[in-house]
């Protein structure tokens, strides 16, 4: 029972946290338990970021960064205000605001209404909401195809290229000819 007793109290100071008054208005990170793992983080309007952004939780952003955001397992939410100016690594990446560069993700880019990319997206799944805004190139490959079909296609390309290029340059001799007889 004393046990109980000690464990309400620290509990009990949590209201006496909330003061009225002028710090009322003062905005607060929510509290959140087990150490703050997989919660979502904000960046405010007023805030700007130049450099490289890496994280391990969901991210929302309303201000401006500039450089590189990487959430290679994570959300992230370029909120109304957000102005990104970056190349963009997440698991999902939703846009309201503004991006310029190019998105990679692994699950889904979903762009609102409201949200404006200019750059190349690549995800499994894209969305692109009407009223949206979206120059650039779209490349839906499966998640786990993405790397393994560009290095599939690149040692693919690279045989047939050199038996091509092997025979324009004995082109002078017997091969050249059928080549160029059968044209």
């Amino acid at each position: 029972m004393w046990k109980r007793v000690e464990a309400a109290k620290p509990v009990t100071p949590s209201p006496a946290a909330i003061v009225p008054g002028p710090t009322r208005g003062v905005s607060r990170p929510p509290v959140r338990a087990g150490g703050g793992d997989g919660g979502v983080v904000s960046i405010g309007k007023s805030v700007v970021i130049k450099g490289e952004l890496n994280g391990s939780e969901d991210l929302t952003i309303e201000g401006q960064v500039e450089g590189k955001i990487e959430l290679r397992e994570h959300v992230l939410t370029i909120g109304p205000h957000g102005r990104i100016r970056a190349e963009v690594f997440a698991k999902i990446v939703v846009v309201q605001g503004e991006v310029t560069g190019n998105i990679k993700a692994t699950e889904k880019v979903s762009i609102q209404d409201s949200g404006a990319v200019e750059g190349d997206i690549t995800a499994p799944k894209v969305a692109i909401a009407e009223g949206a805004r979206f120059r650039g190139s779209v490349d839906m490959s499966p998640a786990g195809q993405q790397e393994s079909d560009r290095t599939a296609s690149a040692q693919g390309a690279a045989p047939q290229a050199q038996p091509q290029a092997g025979g324009s340059k004995s082109g002078k001799g017997g091969a050249g000819s059928k080549a160029s007889g059968a044209s």
